[in-house]
C-alpha cells in the first residue's frame, strides 16, 4: 500500500471529502437477526414486511352494544325502538371481538335500559359504526420499515403487532478509543488519591468519546491508557485493526509536539490521508488508514478532540449505518461584540444565545480548546469561515444550535391513487444517499389531482379512464388542471379484476355475479379510478349499482378491499392483482389499465421529483415489481407533456 503525508493543510471541506470518500460503505457491515424487542436503536438491514394484519378481528371501538346495523334501521327520536338484549343487542366493551352476527356498535350513552331485558334506542346505527375492523391499523405484507431505518420504540410496537418477532439489522460498528500520553491518570484511581499531583490529568477525554460513539450507533471499547512509547503503541494498532474494530480512535496522539507518534504510525503502518485540517479548534487531526480500516489520530484538547469526532467520526459511522446525519437547526444572531478570526482557518466558536428585544444575540464562550466547560454551557456553534478575519456585531450572522433538530426536510409528498410499487419505491429512496421520505396519501385518482390544483403535493398518482376515447387521465388533467403545465410519466400497467377468497367459493366469475344473491361486495371510494372503471363496466353491462349488495361499502387502498375479502367481511371486491396475491387469495382477470404519474412542471425538476423518477427506471425497481404479480413494465419512465400547446411523448 502507498503511504501519503499531506505537507499541506486540508480545509474542512476537502478533508471530510478525502476521509470518507476514501471507504466504500457498501457491505462495510454485515447483517445480523435479532429479536425485534432487542432492536430499538438498531438500524434495518432489508425492509421489514408485516406478517399479519392488526387487529386481527373485528373488534369494538365503543362501550355499548353490539347490534347488526340492518335491525335499528327506522329508529328515531320520535319513534324510539326497543331491543331484546341476547337477541338484537349484546353488551360489548371497546377492544371485545365482534359477534360474528353483529356489524356495528351503540355507545352507552345512547342506549336507555328499559329492564334487564331490553333497550332502547332512538337513533339508527349505520353499518360499522364504532367498529374497528381486521387491518385497520396494519395489512399483512404491507412495509413496515424501509431499509437503512433507524428503529424506534414506536416501531417495536408496529413489528410486534403485526407478528414481526425477528428481523434483520446492519451490525453496529465496532470502534475503539485509546487514550495515550504520559501525564494521563485514569479516572477510577482519583479516589485512592486526596489530589491529583501537579503535571498530572484526570483523563476523561475518551469516556466521552466512547459514549458520543454510542450515541451515533456505534459499539465503543475504551483501551487502557498508553503512555508515549510508538513501540508500544504501534503494536496495539498492528493487533486491533487485525481484530474486530471498524475504526480505531487514536486520542491526544495528534499534535505539532515532539511526542506527536501517531502520524508517523500511521505512515508507517498504512497511509495517512489527511494531516492537518484548517479548523479552530481541531486542526492536528490525522486521517488514515491502516489494514484497510479507518484510524483517526485525535487532538488531546477535549474541544478539539470533539469537534474532530463531530466532523469526521460520526458522518462516518452514519454512513457505515446507511443513516443521514440530521442537520441541526440554524438560527440568525447578532454577536454582543466584534469577534477576531485568524484568516485561513475555520473557527467554531461556542456562544451561548438569548433574545434581547427583537433579535437573538450571541455572546463567546472561552475559546480555549481546553476549556470544557465551554461546550457544557453552550447552546450554540458560531462558525466564522476562514475567508474573513472575524465578524462584526452590527449584522446577524447564522448560529448553529446544540440542541439537534432535522434542519431541512426530505420528504416527497405523494397524493392520489395508491399502488402497491409506491412501497418499493418507498424503501429503494430510503437506500439512496442522501436519502428521500416518501408521504403518500391514498385520495384516490380524482383527489390526487384535486391535490395538485392546490399545490399540496409534488406529484399524484393516477389511473382515471376516459370511456370515450379509451385514453387514460389526458382528459381529466385538461378539466381538472386547466393552464397547469404537467408530465405524465408512465409508472406501470398492472391488472384490474375481482377478488374472490381461495377456492373461490362462491363461483363468482365475473361482473354479472355481483348482483346475485348472497353476494357481498366491498366498492373503492367514489373519485378512485377503480370506482370509476367499475361504474363503466357495469355500464357496459346494463347493470344497475343499486342491485349489488355492498355497492355503498368503500375502502380507500387496495390492500383494504383484500383483506375485507380475506376476512370474511365481504366475499368479492374489485382491485388489482398484486394485492390478491399478496394475501393469497384468488383473482378474476377484467382488464389491464395504465396507472400514471402526474408531475407538475413546477416540480418535475426538483431533485426530490428527479431521484424519484430515477428509481423507476432502475432494474432492480422493475425485478421487484414483476415479482408482486400482475404487472406490467413495458413502458415505466415513458413521459407525455401535456400543457401550452405540448403533448408529446418524451
Amino acid at each position: 500500500m502507498s503511504r501519503r503525508i499531506y505537507l499541506k493543510m486540508k480545509s474542512l471541506e476537502e478533508a471530510r471529502e478525502i476521509f470518507l470518500g476514501h471507504w466504500n460503505m457498501d457491505g462495510m457491515l454485515s447483517g445480523e437477526t435479532v429479536p425485534s424487542v432487542d432492536s430499538v436503536g438498531r438500524v434495518t438491514a432489508a425492509p421489514v414486511f408485516a406478517r399479519f394484519s392488526a387487529p386481527t378481528f373485528h373488534s369494538a371501538a365503543m362501550d355499548g352494544i353490539s347490534v347488526q346495523a340492518e335491525r335499528t334501521f327506522g329508529a328515531t327520536q320520535e319513534s324510539p325502538m326497543q331491543l331484546e338484549l341476547g337477541t338484537d343487542a349484546n353488551w360489548i366493551n371497546t377492544g371485545q371481538p365482534m359477534p360474528a352476527d353483529a356489524d356495528a356498535v351503540i355507545m352507552v350513552e345512547n342506549i336507555h335500559q328499559i329492564d334487564e331485558q331490553k333497550v332502547e334506542i332512538q337513533a339508527a346505527a349505520y353499518p360499522w359504526q364504532h367498529v374497528r375492523k381486521v387491518g385497520e391499523d396494519i395489512v399483512a405484507t404491507e412495509l413496515l420499515l424501509p431499509q437503512n431505518h433507524l428503529i424506534t420504540a414506536y416501531d417495536l410496537g408496529a413489528l410486534l403487532a403485526a407478528g414481526v418477532l425477528e428481523l434483520k439489522v446492519k451490525r453496529q460498528p465496532q470502534v475503539l478509543i485509546i487514550p495515550t500520553g504520559n501525564e494521563l491518570v485514569e479516572a477510577e484511581d482519583v479516589k485512592k488519591m486526596e489530589a491529583v499531583p501537579p503535571g498530572e490529568i484526570v483523563e476523561f477525554n475518551s469516556w466521552v468519546l466512547v459514549n458520543l460513539v454510542r450515541q451515533w450507533g456505534g459499539k465503543c471499547d475504551r483501551h487502557p491508557i498508553i503512555p508515549d512509547d510508538p513501540d508500544r503503541l504501534r503494536q496495539v494498532l498492528l493487533k486491533t485493526v487485525a481484530g474486530k474494530y471498524d475504526l480505531v480512535v487514536i486520542n491526544a496522539g495528534s499534535s505539532a509536539g515532539s511526542e506527536d507518534h501517531t502520524a508517523n504510525l500511521i505512515a508507517e503502518l498504512g497511509e495517512v490521508l489527511v494531516h492537518g485540517v484548517a479548523i479552530m479548534p481541531g486542526k492536528p487531526t490525522v486521517l488514515g488508514e491502516i489494514q484497510g480500516k479507518p484510524v483517526v489520530g485525535n487532538p488531546g484538547y477535549p474541544v478539539s478532540a470533539i469537534i474532530s469526532m463531530e466532523q469526521f467520526v460520526r458522518p462516518l459511522l452514519y454512513r457505515m449505518q446507511g443513516l443521514e446525519e440530521s442537520e441541526p437547526e440554524q438560527v440568525e444572531a447578532y454577536p454582543s461584540q466584534k469577534i477576531p478570526s485568524k484568516l485561513g482557518v475555520e473557527e467554531f466558536l461556542r456562544v451561548n444565545l438569548g433574545r434581547v428585544g427583537e433579535h437573538l444575540m450571541a455572546t463567546p464562550l472561552p475559546r480555549g480548546a481546553g476549556s470544557i466547560t465551554s461546550l457544557t454551557q453552550a447552546n450554540g456553534f458560531l462558525r466564522i469561515p476562514d475567508t474573513v478575519e472575524g465578524v462584526t456585531d452590527s449584522e446577524s450572522h447564522p448560529v448553529t444550535l446544540l440542541t439537534s433538530r432535522q434542519g431541512i426536510e426530505r420528504t416527497l409528498v405523494v397524493a392520489g391513487s395508491h399502488d402497491m410499487t409506491l412501497d418499493l419505491i418507498a424503501n429503494l429512496l430510503n437506500k439512496r444517499e442522501p436519502k428521500i421520505n416518501l408521504a403518500s396519501s391514498n385520495v384516490g385518482s380524482l383527489g390526487g389531482l384535486l391535490a395538485l390544483r392546490k399545490g399540496t403535493a409534488h406529484l399524484a398518482g393516477s389511473h382515471l379512464l376516459d370511456t370515450e376515447t379509451g385514453e387514460y387521465n389526458i382528459s381529466y388533467i385538461d378539466r381538472y388542471l386547466p393552464g397547469i403545465e404537467v408530465s405524465l410519466v408512465t409508472l406501470v400497467h398492472r391488472e384490474q379484476g375481482l377478488i374472490v377468497a381461495p377456492g373461490n367459493p362462491k363461483s363468482i366469475n365475473g361482473l354479472e355475479d355481483l348482483c346475485r344473491d348472497g353476494i357481498s361486495f366491498v366498492n373503492r371510494q367514489s373519485g378512485s379510478g377503480t370506482r370509476i372503471l367499475l361504474d363503466w363496466q357495469l355500464g357496459q353491462l346494463g347493470i344497475d349499482p343499486a342491485t349489488i349488495d355492498g355497492y355503498q361499502r368503500e375502502e380507500y387502498t387496495h390492500m383494504a378491499v383484500a383483506v375485507d375479502v380475506l376476512s370474511g367481511s365481504g366475499d368479492v371486491g374489485m382491485g388489482i392483482h398484486a394485492a390478491a396475491q399478496a394475501l393469497n387469495l384468488d383473482f378474476i382477470p377484467v382488464t389491464t389499465e395504465r396507472y400514471d404519474l402526474v408531475i407538475p412542471a413546477v416540480h418535475y425538476d426538483n431533485p426530490l421529483v428527479q431521484n424519484f423518477l430515477e428509481v423507476i427506471t432502475t432494474q432492480e425497481f422493475k425485478d421487484q415489481v414483476l415479482a408482486l404479480g400482475g404487472y406490467d413494465v413495458r413502458e415505466t419512465g415513458s413521459r407525455l407533456q401535456i400543457g401550452e400547446g405540448i403533448g408529446h411523448r418524451a
